[in-house]
């Protein structure tokens, strides 16, 4: 049996402060995209193209973080990875040209990956200690800060407090909460002699596709809902914001109750029906574009969205054939890729159609989710 410095009391706190301080982070570049968008005076399809900076970041993070966390181990990684994701934050408020953007939204993919990947083995280490599911309360987590982010970013908009001192305020609060909580994560250094890479056996593949296109409509949700709400709802400025709030708000929700309802009616059960749910809301916004309608399809899509991931990360860290973590970082690996190429694309697709149209072919990834996890062994 492993053994840990610390009990699995604090190490569960310290675990969670840091999700928290991720989600915060990753939601106050989200809550800005469209002020950034207007600032640097971006067409939807440049804004696409644009976007399209943060999976290369993630791409370049991947043969990083999968030597490093072998050989520094998760707490380490975490640490650093957090720091750096922080100061990319500010980076992008700062940006004054569209290449400026690129360049630090590569370097925010960059990290955010590396932050992804240990964040979630230390989560895993975590639900060990507990032997029972704990990981999508972790997620909830994450969930709470995105709402609380989308919260203060909806407030500095209303003052008109600009882009970069907004992020230097997040960057002050991550930084303290990652000096804190250092001192209570598991010290896992691994020596590793093997490869840094596995390919995934069948089972973790159709895990990581099941993710894959479950996190499409979240990334979507995170970086397309407020320009959603603001050119097809056409929202008044203080509605843009409203139909991502409702988002974040059954999004944290479901996945508080996700380890209860997944031991209720089984893994496979609950994925379906969270593949149907993401794929009514979205078609329900798509076609009644107003307010309340375009809110509940969203309420929806949290709902169907908040299960998938931690559901499918603790399923992975049980596998069979490697260990808990290099399967964590396949499946996570496969996952987080939808979740950062999905948005560029809809921007691509808005600029050739429109954004409806965007929205409809995001639906289809969560058929996609139930269909996927109606044919797998889980």
């Amino acid at each position: 049996m492993p053994t840990y410095k610390f009990d699995k009391g604090t190490l569960r706190v310290a675990v969670g402060t840091l999700f928290f301080m991720a989600g915060l982070c990753f939601a106050s570049w989200a809550s800005r995209i469209a002020t950034i968008q207007q600032e640097l005076n971006l067409s939807d399809a440049a804004l696409g193209g644009v976007l399209f900076a943060t999976p290369v970041g993630l791409m370049c993070s991947l043969p990083f973080s999968g030597w490093v966390i072998t050989k520094i181990g998760s707490r380490k990684l975490l640490i650093a990875s957090s720091v750096v994701y922080a100061c990319c934050l500010v980076t992008l408020g700062l940006s004054q040209s569209v290449f400026q953007l690129v360049v630090c939204l590569t370097l925010f993919g960059f990290s955010s990956n590396a932050v992804n990947i240990s964040v979630n083995t230390q989560a895993v280490a975590a639900e060990e200690l507990y032997q029972r599911p704990i990981l999508a309360s972790f997620h909830g987590i994450w969930s709470l800060a995105g709402f609380t982010g989308a919260g203060i970013g909806t407030f500095m908009i209303g003052k008109n407090i600009i882009p970069a001192q907004h992020f230097i305020i997040i960057f002050i609060i991550i930084v303290i909460a990652v000096a804190i909580s250092s001192n209570y994560l598991k010290n896992d250094k691994v020596a590793s002699s093997g490869p840094v890479f596995v390919l995934p056996d069948n089972s973790l593949i159709k895990l990581g596709i099941i993710a894959f296109c479950s996190m499409i409509c979240e990334g979507a949700m995170f970086d397309w809902s407020v320009i959603y709400f603001k050119k097809v709802v056409l929202a008044q400025a203080g509605w843009m914001g409203a139909g991502y709030t409702a988002f974040m708000l059954t999004m944290a929700t479901g996945r508080f109750i996700a380890d209860w309802f997944a031991h209720r009616f089984g893994l496979k059960r609950t994925l379906q029906i969270s593949g149907l749910l993401t794929a009514t809301g979205l078609l329900t916004a798509v076609a009644f574009p107003y307010i309340y309608t375009a809110m509940l399809g969203f309420l929806l899509v949290g709902f169907g969205v908040s299960s998938v991931v931690p559901l499918v990360y603790s399923a992975a860290g049980k596998s069979k054939t490697m260990s808990a973590g290099v399967a964590l970082a396949a499946v996570s690996t496969i996952g987080f890729m939808g979740f950062l190429i999905g948005p560029p694309v809809i921007g691509f697709i808005a600029g050739l159609a429109s954004l409806r149209a965007s929205f409809t072919l995001i639906a289809a990834m969560g058929i996609c989710v139930s269909v996927v996890a109606t044919k797998a062994k889980i």
